[in-house]
């Protein structure tokens, strides 16, 4: 395992987003509401640069007692990340896509060490994340 501090917790903004490079690995780490979040930049679906998408409100449809429609509105307590690719979106707090559980970011843990953000990544990360994606159909790619 390797750790790297990435920068004061404090001046990361809030909320904010910072993309960083690990020993060859992309890394997307979020602040919301003073809890960070970190994930592989990879999207699982296939293989696009996830962290560096745009961020947005979840959009939610709102339902009656009646089962009826009362159209869509922005949540107040999701954001997501979309995959500026395909538009895939990921719950930034969760990594969980929206529509299929099957989908999710893949995590890289991340504290606060006496005031510094430290990330941590698993031996061979990038070898993985390489063999991931040389793996892919031709035409998926």
């Amino acid at each position: 395992m390797q750790s790297v501090a990435i920068g004061k917790a404090a001046a990361f903004p809030n909320p904010g987003r910072k993309v960083v490079e690990v020993d060859g690995t992309s890394v997307g780490v979020f602040c919301q509401n003073g809890k960070f979040t970190a994930y592989e930049n990879v999207c699982p679906h296939m293989g696009g640069p996830v962290c560096q998408g745009k961020i947005i409100a979840r959009v939610q449809e709102l339902i009656a007692a009646d089962k009826t429609s009362l159209g869509l509105a922005f949540s107040k307590d999701q954001t997501n990340v979309a995959c500026p690719w395909h538009g895939y979106e990921f719950d930034i707090a969760t990594g969980q896509h929206q529509g299929n559980p099957r989908l999710r970011l893949r995590p890289v843990p991340i504290e606060v060490v006496d005031g510094d953000l430290v990330i941590t990544l698993p031996e061979g990360t990038r070898d993985r994340i390489a063999r991931s994606r040389s793996q892919r159909p031709r035409e998926a790619r």
